[in-house]
């Protein structure tokens, strides 16, 4: 298997360089030089299986010559043994027609649990007998930060630079990064909002001298491999269910519902997928109306979703644009240079063909959790109940009929203030976890400027080669 940029001005790549990339020199994000196809046979086989056969499975389709399925199934039962339930990501019935797909039984308790284990074991592997140790520099608005602490600690290859905004992930995610003792790891609370880490992140990825001392690499979901492991669980959910479904995916970066697009390519029957937004809406917006405009995020009960620039949104572009780099790279030029872009009609009638988007408020959110509570006795959290909102608004509107699955992103104990406030019912974490709250942390603050992230950086890394400035 290749990769090639969406921008269409880098060198393909293999599995490996993909497993340890972020962005591609160009810019841009890589891509599956082709969608491989699962046989329909193959994809009838996985009602039954445990959620490693299938990950072997699928991803060794990503990964072709370079690692065997069976060594890939080794890897997924060690990174998956973690996990609560055996099923690793179980189905659970609402009611009606209406499932939540629960994504957080992990250490960490979020879906980003589910890619990162998967990924670090990646990491090992493609590192193997290499001399200099690999820099991964990441932003998170939460979820991604603690999963990759969690599964990059200790490692001795590996060292971890990770942004979150200050102040605006919840005191459970916080903690998750910064109560580590691991010194491999190093958090940064940058004073800004997410879409300032995520600028900051790729102006560091684009610094020719920082990559000169350097070896970066990548964990967000600019990561294509991430988002490959992430397609794992809309086959096993299909599985369980048994028949075709639409998806509804909570949706910040845009990574957690392209990677059901990415299923549906490769060949996972799926009747529609249903982008849920809060109130930092542009996904919304931009599918409703094809102008991509970022807004100023504000701060909402579901903080992973507080962001305006979604980045896995190019991939989707370079796909509704028939693979053509050069139009690409026009519309996000026009982006980058007027802070806004236009996508052309038939491109927007291509994306609806699989998409739609719904959005819920702050009103909507506490109502969801508060009545799924009463209806059902399960708490949800702020991220879940903005898919469930946007669920329900998508069948009002006939847009969804038939089986429905909602991504549960996070357990409801990760955002205890806002779920007894909507059901008033506190959430505990799990025993496991039980001494987070009381732990010493630590972190550094920086402002939002990446020069000032840069110097940190280098400061800090075991690592840099040549002096550090």
């Amino acid at each position: 298997m290749r990769f090639l940029s969406t921008r269409g001005r880098a060198p393909e790549i293999g599995f490996r360089e993909a497993v340890l990339s972020g962005l591609a020199p160009d810019g841009g994000l890589y891509m599956p030089a082709a969608w491989p196809a699962l046989p329909a046979e193959a994809i009838a086989e996985f009602p039954g299986r445990r959620f490693p056969d299938v990950a072997a499975r699928i991803l060794a389709e990503f990964a072709g010559p370079e690692l065997s399925a069976r060594d890939i199934l080794a890897m997924a039962e060690r990174a998956f043994a973690a996990f609560d339930p055996p099923e690793v990501a179980p189905l659970r019935p609402l009611g009606g027609e209406d499932h939540l797909l629960e994504l957080f039984h992990g250490p960490t308790l979020a879906f980003k649990d589910i890619a990162m284990r998967m990924l670090a074991a990646f990491y090992d592997w493609a590192l193997g007998g290499r001399a200099r140790g690999k820099t991964i520099i990441g932003a998170t608005s939460g979820d991604t930060g603690g999963a990759a602490v969690d599964a990059f600690a200790g490692s001795s290859n590996v060292e971890v630079f990770m942004l979150h905004p200050k102040g605006r992930v919840s005191d459970v995610q916080r903690r998750m990064m910064t109560t580590g003792r691991a010194d491999n790891i190093v958090n940064i609370a940058v004073e800004g909002a997410f879409d300032d880490c995520q600028r900051i992140v790729k102006k560091l990825f684009a610094d020719e001298t920082l990559n000169s001392r350097l070896d970066l690499g990548g964990v967000n979901s600019i990561n294509f491999v991430r988002l490959a492991i992430q397609t794992v669980y809309y086959f096993t959910a299909a599985a369980a269910l048994g028949r075709p479904a639409a998806f509804i995916a909570p949706t910040g970066n845009f990574g957690d519902v392209f990677a059901g697009y990415a299923a549906k390519r490769m060949g996972l029957e799926i009747a529609r997928l249903g982008v849920a937004v809060n109130a930092n809406d542009i996904m919304r917006r931009v599918l409703t109306t094809g102008v991509y405009e970022p807004r100023t995020a504000v701060p909402t009960s579901s903080p992973s979703m507080d962001i305006e620039i979604a980045s896995n949104f190019e991939r989707l572009i370079f796909e509704a644009a028939g693979r053509d780099s050069r139009g690409v790279r026009a519309l996000m030029g026009e982006l980058e240079g007027t802070g806004r872009m236009v996508l052309p009609p038939a491109m927007l009638q291509e994306i609806g063909r699989d998409f739609r988007a719904e959005s819920a408020d702050e009103a909507e959110v506490a109502s969801e959790i508060r009545e799924i509570f009463k209806r059902t006795g399960a708490l949800v959290d702020p991220h879940t109940a903005v898919g469930l909102v946007a669920l329900r608004k998508l069948r009002e509107k006939g847009a969804i009929k038939g089986p429905a699955v909602c991504l549960a992103t996070a357990h409801p104990a990760k955002f205890p203030e806002a779920v007894r406030a909507a059901s008033g019912v506190y959430p505990e974490l799990p025993e496991r976890l039980e001494g987070l709250m009381t732990r010493e942390e630590r972190m550094i603050a920086a402002p939002a400027d990446p020069d000032a992230v840069r110097r940190l950086i280098l400061e800090r890394s075991r690592y840099v080669e040549g002096a550090c400035g």
